[in-house]
């Protein structure tokens, strides 16, 4: 089969197509023909040389390897419920780097898959699971009992609903836009923050309102906030403290720090957690993509012989939505 394969770390410029071997499913594990695959942060984190998933102390893959992790395809070989024929999309084998997603063909436990909604086609699903994932296991019901390798204590979603409000920082972006929508099939007010270009786009997920940080700083202007999920993160997510009500809660998805003292004297939560691969999650997920409720925005496309190009891509940044190889 074709695959994208790293040998070496590097730039864009060490993703290299090429015959690779064609994948054997284990006991449990269908073999899927990949119609089209997502690009997600950690396949950059793991060209560019990260070999080890944060809280773990040796590496989890050796070279060469084949990155990503979501996929939608039709399932060749099946398992456990699965059958030749059957459109399927799922998140395989995270938090690991073994998915194996940029090829023709991939191996995945039953436990990663969810059958593809009929009327999305396989570029639309091949969007979600990370980063649809993420905003659930952050917003909605974590699904599992595993510790984020950030903090001791587990992560636990704040129950939204009506009369509820949620800050989304990095809106347009993969899980943010996502975060968004969910938060408003709760019910719950959604300020997004995101560029001014992105406003329009934000409104059609139904955020309420939408700040251009480029503008203005939301903490300037935001209070009495129950929620934030920072999809940015960094040093300046600290700055969304001030806009939390007492009793709220930040939810940073990528990597920040934070001073004890400060978080003690706004009152406030800071939490955060470790997405991971879940079937039943991504068919609650397929469900409300079915329905209309949630729907993915695609960015870009490119041919997985052209997975360079796509990285490039990701690399200048600003995305509206998620990032997608197209498999022949």
């Amino acid at each position: 089969m074709k695959a994208i394969r790293l040998h070496e770390h590097g730039g864009p410029e060490v993703l290299r197509y090429e015959d690779a071997p064609m994948p054997e499913p284990k006991p449990g594990e269908v073999l899927v023909r990949v119609h089209a695959a997502g690009i997600n942060p950690p396949d950059w984190y793991v060209r560019d040389g990260m070999t080890t998933m944060p809280g773990e102390t040796e590496s989890t893959f050796a070279l060469p390897m084949t990155p990503g992790t979501d996929v939608s395809g039709v399932v060749e070989r099946g398992a456990g419920g699965f059958s030749p024929g059957d459109e399927v999309f799922g998140m395989v084998r995270f938090p690991s780097f073994t998915g194996g997603g940029y090829a023709e063909f991939i191996t995945a436990p039953v436990s990663d898959l969810a059958r593809k909604p009929a009327g999305v086609d396989h570029v639309h699903a091949a969007a979600v699971p990370m980063a649809g994932l993420t905003a659930w296991q952050f917003l909605i019901d974590v699904g599992h009992d595993h510790p984020s390798p950030f903090q001791a204590h587990p992560h636990r979603p704040v129950p939204l609903g009506p009369g509820t409000t949620v800050l989304v920082n990095g809106a347009a972006g993969g899980v943010g836009h996502f975060a968004v929508q969910l938060a408003k099939w709760k019910g719950a007010r959604v300020i997004a923050v995101a560029s001014g270009r992105h406003g329009e786009f934000l409104r059609s997920l139904g955020a309420d309102e939408v700040i251009d940080y480029t503008a203005t700083r939301a903490a300037d202007v935001v209070r009495d906030v129950d929620v934030v999920l920072d999809t940015v993160g960094g040093p300046a997510s600290r700055d969304f403290l001030a806009t939390l009500t007492p009793g709220g809660a930040l939810f940073p998805v990528f990597y920040a720090e934070f001073d004890a003292d400060e978080v003690a004297r706004h009152r406030v939560t800071v939490s955060t957690a470790q997405v991971r691969s879940n079937g039943a999650q991504l068919a609650e997920l397929g469900r409300l993509l079915a329905g209309g409720t949630v729907r993915a925005a695609i960015d870009g496309t490119f041919p997985l012989a052209e997975a360079r190009a796509a990285h490039e891509r990701a690399a200048r940044g600003h995305l509206r939505g998620k990032i997608v190889l197209t498999v022949a």
